[in-house]
């Protein structure tokens, strides 16, 4: 599913499918899959569930129990994402954002806890290969748009990021050359 989603990523950036596979070494991509648990907790405005970040890679494919929890941050203001049934949420990673040369951007979002009930989420996380070195497609950078990132290879930027805190977009913000 990833696979297809990133096909029309790229098709509506204007770049060919096999050059992004290619450049990005998707046929050796890094994949997580983790499970979150978030229980009810008995005080939930003095807690977090997971505190504001993005995500590394180029997408995350979210799947939720129905319960509340999701937030994302949009034009200024934290907005709760209610879980449709039987669905998936697919936010954009870190590297779409450098890939598009912030044509795309990484989606800033944090989980919040309830009183009520548990929340449960799996996540799936697709990235390129450790070894690709990921930077702005030269297609995406002109005079009206200059390079925003510098390259870095995705081991050594994921090694960074988990290596910090999460703290919002702090990786993005390392290897950021202009402000947009």
């Amino acid at each position: 599913m990833g696979m297809e989603l990133l096909k029309g990523i790229w098709e509506s950036l204007g770049l060919e499918e096999n050059d992004m596979t290619k450049a990005l070494d998707l046929h050796s991509c890094f994949q997580l899959l983790a499970g979150n648990i978030y229980p009810p907790c008995p005080q939930p405005e003095l807690a977090t569930g997971l505190p504001a970040h993005s995500d590394f890679g180029l997408l995350t494919i979210l799947l939720q129990n129905g319960v509340n929890g999701l937030q994302v941050k949009h034009r200024g203001n934290w907005v709760r994402v209610e879980p449709l049934p039987n669905s998936f949420l697919v936010n954009t990673g870190d590297h779409i954002e450098i890939v598009s040369n912030g044509r795309y951007k990484s989606v800033l979002h944090r989980a919040e806890v309830n009183s009520q009930s548990t929340r449960m989420s799996i996540v799936s996380a697709v990235a390129p290969s450790l070894d690709a070195i990921v930077d702005p497609a030269s297609q995406l950078v002109s005079d009206e748009h200059p390079v925003m990132f510098r390259g870095m290879r995705f081991g050594e930027f994921l090694e960074r990021h988990q290596a910090n805190r999460l703290r919002e977009k702090s990786m993005l913000d390392l290897i950021r050359l202009h402000a947009e």
